[in-house]
């Protein structure tokens, strides 16, 4: 009796596995088609921005460029925090960035400078929040994916060793008893027969 309500038990649990991998499976489509928009839009965004670097670095050269990029540092910081929310039961992290600009007139003059250098600094701010969500979403999409592997691989578990064994042991039990019971009905017999002789 213990076997068969151990055996219900894995049975319900095998059915909640079920129900848990299809949720999974229909985040993991979901996630599946927002990374596809946004690897589009990162990749044509990375193109972008490698054109136009390459037209700054034909017009300045790569050394001034370089020197500019580190003045800039001084007058963007940015502002990044991680949080944590929960999606279908797993924990995403959730990144929002914010570039902080101190000083309202640029690390460099017009003078020297290619006119390509704002269209870059333009571009680079949206490349860069682009790659925090390219990055959200593939972040998504491995949690999930990790999820997706691990109850699978405890379904399997269930349906291929743990069900399997408690029915042979229920099976190899009940042909036990019922053994015992031919046993016990042939020596009952015999003693009914003995005494009926005496």
């Amino acid at each position: 009796m213990s076997l068969q309500k151990r055996l219900s038990f894995v049975l319900k649990g095998q059915n909640f596995l079920e129900i848990r991998r299809e949720q999974l499976i229909a985040q993991i489509k979901e996630l599946g088609k927002e990374y596809l928009a946004q690897r589009r839009e990162f990749f044509s965004l990375f193109k972008e921005s490698m054109k136009i670097l390459k037209l700054t670095y034909e017009e300045m050269g790569k050394n001034e460029l370089s020197l500019i990029s580190k003045l800039s540092t001084i007058q963007y910081k940015p502002k990044i925090e991680i949080m944590h929310k929960k999606k279908a039961g797993i924990t995403i992290p959730q990144i929002s960035y914010e570039l902080i600009q101190e000083e309202k007139l640029p690390a460099y003059t017009f003078e020297n400078t290619s006119h390509y250098l704002d269209d870059l600094i333009s571009i680079l701010k949206d490349f860069f929040k682009q790659i925090i969500q390219f990055s959200e979403i593939e972040d998504a999409i491995l949690e999930f994916a990790i999820n997706f592997e691990k109850v699978n691989r405890r379904i399997n578990g269930l349906k291929n060793i743990i069900i399997p064994r408690l029915k042979f042991n229920i099976k190899q039990i009940k042909e036990i008893l019922e053994e015992i019971n031919r046993e016990n009905y042939v020596r009952l017999k015999k003693t009914k027969d003995l005494i009926i002789n005496k």
